[in-house]
Order: C-alpha cells, then structure tokens, then sequence
C-alpha cells in the first residue's frame, strides 16, 4: 500500500499538530511578554504604595531613597494628582496615589491574562 504522504516521514502543514515547536515557540513569547508586563505593573504599584507608606510614617523628606521614591511615585500618578481634594493629607496621598496603583495592577495583570491566553 502507498502512503497518501508525498514523502514518507514529513507532514504537510496542514497535518502539523498543536504542538509543534513554531506553536511552542510562540507560547513561550507570550509567557515572556505576560511575565513583563506583570513586572511593570507591579513595580510601578509597589513605588506608588511604597511612597503612600513613607508618607503616612513621616519618613524624612530630605533623605535621597524617599525623595526618588516621591519622584517616582510622581511621575507614575501624574494623571491622578489631586483627583480628591480632602482637608486630611494622609487620606488624600492614600487616594491620590492609591488609585493609580490599583489601576496599574488591574490593568497590567488583565493584560497579562490576555497575554497568556493568545
């Protein structure tokens, strides 16, 4: 009997099953962008909740790490200053600074669950 195969041994693309290493391959990338875009999310909450915690401890203003956390924390909730105007400080840093960390992390892991799905 002769094989419907046009070469014996090699599948056509049609025949390749789902795992094949291109499919593999393409897996792999997305874990990789998934891990990625997890990290960035919650790297930029942890410097927002960081910053919320030195704050609220009254840690020293002057001092060279709280002043790059209070930068940081700055550049990444510039889009929520001062959504909520409260006479309590520590409440308004908590929302202010709060809100954005919650949104990267809900973002950033949602995307990171598509990822890992394509």
């Amino acid at each position: 009997m002769s094989s419907p195969d046009p070469v014996h041994g090699y599948q056509t693309y049609d025949q390749q099953q789902s795992g094949s290493p291109h499919s593999v391959n393409r897996q792999a990338a997305s874990r990789r962008g998934a891990l990625a875009v997890c990290t960035i999310a919650d790297v930029a909450a942890g410097f927002l909740v960081l910053w919320v915690l030195l704050y609220l401890l009254d840690a020293n203003q002057a001092n060279v790490f709280v002043e790059f956390v209070r930068g940081m924390a700055g550049w990444l909730a510039w889009w929520s200053q001062d959504i909520f105007t409260m006479d309590t400080e520590g409440l308004r840093t908590i929302l202010n600074y709060g809100l954005p960390a919650v949104m990267y992390l809900l973002i950033g892991h949602g995307i990171a669950a598509r990822l890992n799905r394509a």
